[in-house]
């Protein structure tokens, strides 16, 4: 049986599986469906080979719902609040991207005021009613958005983390007068207080469950028609996987689908070739997406936005990505300025080169007219030059630059775009860069890895064999998780364990039936507790460790330790003067899974350039040695310049930097100055 991985990007659709029983392993990549994503899915199953009744698992990660937030497409959705509180979701925090921009705007919100209702009731923050339901009012509400057709309704009440009574009983109303609506509470779908990040999460949840679950229903019954009877998991956030069922009931844990599979390569990377701080890069004809993997761990983060002031409150990996990719189009601004993106060629009509009615110069046109690129594109299909030229020439016309000038500006722009994205992230975790290899992972990624680690001063690139690929191989090596969490203030001088017991109690047994639920078996399931903590009058929380099992007394002062401990780490500081508090609870389960084998995708030995080619960089054209990535094996060392020829990707090696490959057939660049 094969566990297959397969990752839907905005250009392609990657695949990758290995054989449970012998480990072998397969990979594909085709041009993704826009108009069905499904579609692209099969089509790289049949490309693969792979009968679809020999799948036990097939582990899928998605960006549609991220796809149609961004683009705001989805059916109208309702949302239900307290009286004086129906402008949250639009006024936000009432911060400022840009301060001293007088013409910025906000996104558009996710709701739409007019679809957004008020009711009379109030709770306190202590869980006290202090104003009952007004049920005759809720009764009215219920009845127009049955007449309206909102096919789901959010329902987010202040204070509700402290009691959900009244969430309920709206809930019930509305579902007595629409019973086929999707009505999701905040209180069930984050249960903690700052009521912006819990509406906006719990109105990403009704806008998007219609979407995800006509996508998921409809890729099982395709995949059920084409004989597959394994199990459908999805890619979550914060790089685990879950069940079908289960995403169509979370769709907001999908907002990462895509990029985790990524995160969950470079963990592989890390137990299985020795990098302990990986920089993870990926670049698809889209964009480029960045994070920090340490210790084979993906960094996790709560204040994930979609957009400025669009939180997405659940735990995320730390993932942070830019219009940056293959297909990313070069345009002049009205001064005449060269730029680059966020706006993509896709994969329809594509790059220029592609011959498939694209006109706008793209990366991927000009890493082809500056000999980066194989005109044959690896054997998949030939590349137009000349389409690449032109579309190029008519950038370079506007800009007043030469044809190659504009195209070598055209990848400079784009690496420091993309270096900019790794500075943001590895600042705002106070890591070094110098401390970190960068992994580059995407078919772009190898092109472009190298410039973007000269300008961030990373020492090492890493480009593994299988690159082109790496989120699809990624989701075959995720295991099944939940994290669950729940709102609890507490100073820690005076918590009461009893408490502390009694709540981890109770959403640990949550993450296990959630986790049954997925199929996974109770003797494969491993718990492990987190707070999220702060100093007394702080604004924000640090994740801090809390041990398993029974809870005393005497564990009080090791929490302590392990929140001082973690807040330097984050921070570079801490006192041990400041009292402590808790602010929430936290549960990480995890469904063990059987791990991929460790592949060496090199070549059987190391093996000189098969031929050379002229390349440009910096203004001059270079005689750049041509690897076959399925030649070059362990030990075989190259000198820049040079370009490896991967079957998914290619990697360039620019002048004044070397590459050796390891014992695991991964491209080990030093990066020159």
């Amino acid at each position: 049986m094969w566990r297959v991985g397969i990752d839907v990007g905005g250009t392609f659709t990657d695949f990758f599986a290995w054989n449970e029983e012998d480990g072998s392993y397969k990979t594909a990549k085709v041009l993704t469906t826009k108009d069905d994503r499904s579609r692209g899915v099969l089509e790289s199953i049949d490309v693969a080979g792979i009968p679809f009744d020999e799948i036990s698992f097939l582990m899928h990660g998605t960006t549609t719902a991220t796809n149609s937030l961004i683009e705001r497409d989805y059916p109208d959705a309702a949302f239900v609040t307290t009286e004086g509180f129906r402008d949250t979701i639009e006024i936000g925090r009432q911060h400022r991207k840009a301060l001293y921009d007088p013409y910025q705007t906000k996104p558009e919100p996710l709701i739409r005021r007019r679809n957004r209702f008020s009711i009379n009731e109030r709770i306190s923050a202590r869980g006290e009613v202090r104003r009952e339901l007004d049920e005759n009012a809720a009764r009215e509400i219920a009845r127009t958005i049955k007449d309206k057709g909102y096919g789901s309704v959010g329902i987010g009440f202040i204070n509700s983390y402290a009691n959900d009574a009244h969430e309920k009983r709206m809930r019930d109303i509305i579902l007595e007068e629409a019973p086929n609506a999707h009505v999701v509470i905040s209180s069930e779908t984050r249960p903690v207080f700052r009521e912006h990040g819990r509406f906006t999460t719990t109105a990403i949840r009704a806008c998007l469950m219609p979407i995800m679950t006509n996508y998921f229903d409809r890729l099982s019954n395709v995949l059920t028609e084409r004989g597959f009877k394994g199990k459908l998991l999805i890619l979550k956030s914060n790089g685990g996987v879950m069940g079908a069922q289960n995403a169509k009931m979370r769709p907001e844990e999908l907002i990462e689908s895509g990029p985790a599979g990524g995160v969950a390569y470079a963990s592989y990377l890390s137990k299985n070739a020795g990098f302990k701080n990986i920089i993870h890069t990926d670049v698809g004809g889209t964009s480029f997406d960045v994070s920090i993997v340490e210790d084979a761990e993906g960094l996790i983060t709560r204040d994930h936005e979609l957009e400025w002031e669009v939180p997405v409150a659940v735990p995320m990996l730390d993932i942070h990505s830019v219009g940056a990719g293959g297909g990313s189009i070069g345009w002049v601004d009205e001064g005449g300025s060269l730029r680059m993106g966020p706006q993509s060629a896709g994969s329809t009509p594509g790059p220029a080169c592609y011959g498939r009615g694209g006109t706008e110069p793209t990366i991927t046109d000009a890493n082809l007219v500056l000999g980066r690129l194989n005109p044959s594109l690896s054997d998949k299909f030939e590349l137009d030059k000349a389409a690449a030229e032109a579309a190029i020439d008519r950038l370079a016309e506007k800009v007043g630059l030469s044809r190659l000038e504009t195209a070598d500006g055209m990848i400079k722009i784009s690496c420091e775009t993309m270096a900019q994205a790794v500075k943001g992230v590895v600042v705002a975790r106070a890591r070094d860069p110098r401390d970190f290899v960068l992994a580059s992972f995407g078919g772009a990624g190898p092109m472009h890895a190298c410039f973007v680690a000269q300008a961030m001063s990373i020492p090492q690139v890493v480009i593994p064999g299988a690159a082109g690929v790496a989120s699809a191989f990624g989701a075959t090596a995720m295991d099944m998780r939940h994290d669950i969490e729940t709102f609890h203030y507490a100073p820690l001088d005076s918590v009461k364990v009893e408490d502390l017991n009694r709540l981890y109690a109770g959403i640990e047994a949550d993450a296990r039936e959630r986790l049954a639920a997925d199929g996974i078996d109770a003797a494969s399931v491993e718990m492990r507790r987190t707070a999220q903590m702060r100093y007394v009058g702080q604004t924000y929380e640090v994740e801090t460790e809390i041990p398993p099992g029974e809870l005393t007394d005497g564990v009080v002062p090791s929490i302590a330790t392990a929140f001082h401990a973690a807040h330097e780490k984050e921070y570079g500081v801490f006192n041990e003067s400041f009292p402590i508090a808790f602010v929430s609870l936290s549960v990480t389960a995890v469904g063990k899974m059987k791990e991929p084998p460790v592949y060496d995708f090199s070549g059987a030995e190391a093996a000189a350039s098969h031929c050379s080619r002229e390349v440009y960089f910096d203004g001059t054209w270079h005689h750049a040695d041509l690897y076959d990535g399925k030649s070059v094996g362990p030990g075989a060392k190259l000198a820049g310049p040079a370009v490896v020829e991967y079957l998914d990707s290619i990697a360039v090696v620019p002048p004044n930097c070397s590459g050796e490959v390891d014992t695991s057939g991964n491209l080990v660049v030093n990066i020159g100055n």
